[in-house]
């Protein structure tokens, strides 16, 4: 049944990707209402968010004191203008925390409205400071394929997740560069997994040398892979690709808009999880669980120095009107304390192990032929041929069918082609592990099903490891 309000959204707006075909037949699910980790649509019906809104929702909806919290600040100062000498409380209060938070001498912080144009602003940090400090040639970009870095211009270009990359939009191309997704599970065929991050950093080092150091800026990694796939790279591979920048004068930028914020138990995983220490981190998603939309880059008190002195007439001539806006400035700090009181980072620990351990039991199903992840930031891959790992044709869109049955079963995963991830919640119990992983499970098989009656899969025989 369709209404006045989902007639007015398929007449009205058009969604972040939107698949135009789909969405003139379909149109969206509507939803009216959110508590803690569930949703409800329009009729009523429940469901529980194990993709924690867009991997967002990290203290759960419907918190009474966030939104005292922002009622608060709406009435004490909606707003204020933060361009050169004004600034605002909670902005300057926020600053002071994310850098007690932040690994080393990250100390510094640029305020914009989300993941996407903190990594722009990253951007324009790193050719700002390699101008300032007398090194204009050192311009170009080295990124992975299969990350995701946002869907602004400088961000998407950036990104090397080739789905995402369309021929109708324009990237730059001339000073990007992606090396080769590092999954372990799609390595080359014969290499286990330190044959594969020795190969990795042979790539890395390899470009370096075809590019030249002294025209590279920066690399552009995300410590666990989001959109492209949920993908830990291979033991050893952050510390080392981050080394290798070390001692080849690059910059190291941390794409946290996903994992910072405990989504993997820690406020940022860079240095806690993988021993790297960036010059430059972003965020977003997590820093306000979804409340309101606030974005920030963070870098350290090293490129601050050489940005600011050397010039006096120097100023950074980038910003947005809402950068540091108050009210999601007091949102995030509300959002910080409430993390820290709740213990929520020991919590994804412990729960985040029951969760990897929980999912790993779905590997017996025909279809999944990989799932991975960290504590809860999880994903399922699947698979037309468990043994040789052949993935089911992209038109078929495996993990729709799959997230369309687990909606009817009051579960929302989100699926990207061929897989269903999942980022629910920080305040996820182990009961509701075991409601996602047995609906999830569920969803899997009655696809199968689907699949088989319609004659769309290969034989029973090749579907099993």
């Amino acid at each position: 049944m369709s209404s006045k309000n989902w007639q007015a959204d398929k007449r009205h707006w058009m969604h972040p990707w939107t698949h135009f075909d789909s969405f003139e037949e379909e149109g969206s699910l509507m939803m009216a209402r959110a508590k803690g980790a569930r949703v409800w649509d329009e009729q009523g019906n429940s469901y529980f968010d194990a993709v924690g809104g867009l991997w967002c929702t990290n203290i759960g909806l419907g918190r009474e004191e966030m939104a005292e919290t922002i009622a608060e600040q709406v009435r004490e100062m909606a707003y204020a203008n933060p361009f050169v000498d004004i600034s605002n409380v909670p902005a300057a209060q926020l600053a002071k925390k994310l850098a007690e938070l932040a690994p080393g001498d990250i100390n510094r912080v640029f305020y914009s409205c989300g993941g996407s144009t903190a990594i722009d602003t990253a951007f324009r940090l790193v050719h700002f400071y390699q101008n300032c400090r007398g090194r204009p040639h050192k311009k170009h970009i080295l990124a992975r394929k299969g990350g995701y870095h946002g869907s602004t211009y400088a961000a998407m270009s950036i990104t090397g997740k080739s789905g995402d990359k369309i021929p109708e939009f324009d990237y730059i191309q001339d000073s990007i560069h992606h090396l080769s997704c590092p999954n372990p599970y799609r390595a080359p065929t014969g290499m286990d997994e330190q044959q594969f991050c020795d190969f990795l950093v042979e790539e890395c080092k390899q470009k370096i040398a075809d590019l030249g150091a002294d025209n590279i800026a920066a690399f552009f990694a995300e410590p666990i892979l989001g959109s492209g796939g949920v993908i830990v790279p291979p033991e050893g591979y952050n510390r080392r690709i981050w080394e290798l920048c070390q001692d080849n004068d690059i910059l190291f930028v941390a794409d946290e808009v996903v994992t910072a914020f405990g989504r993997v138990g820690h406020w940022f995983a860079s240095e806690d999880l993988f021993g790297v220490q960036p010059d430059i981190i972003t965020c977003a998603k997590g820093l306000t669980s979804g409340y309101l939309p606030l974005g920030a880059t963070l870098f350290s008190d090293r490129i601050y120095e050489v940005i600011s002195t050397g010039d006096a007439d120097r100023y950074f001539a980038s910003g947005y009107t809402y950068s540091g806006h108050p009210v999601a400035c007091a949102a995030a700090l509300k959002n910080i304390e409430i993390i820290e009181r709740e213990n929520l980072l020991e919590r994804v620990v412990e729960v985040g192990a029951y969760f990897e351990q929980r999912l790993q039991t779905l590997r017996d199903l025909p279809l999944v032929g990989d799932v991975r992840g960290k504590r809860f930031m999880m994903c399922v891959e699947n698979v037309a041929d468990k043994s040789t790992r052949q993935l089911l044709p992209d038109e078929l869109n495996i993990g729709k069918w799959i997230s369309d049955r687990a909606e009817s079963n009051g579960l929302i995963v989100r699926p990207i082609v061929h897989l269903n991830v999942m980022s629910p919640p920080l305040t996820m119990s182990r009961a509701e592990v075991d409601f996602v992983v047995e609906q999830l499970g569920a969803a899997i098989e009655h696809a199968y099903h689907d699949l088989r009656r319609e004659g769309l899969l290969p034989s029973p025989r090749k579907l099993i490891a």
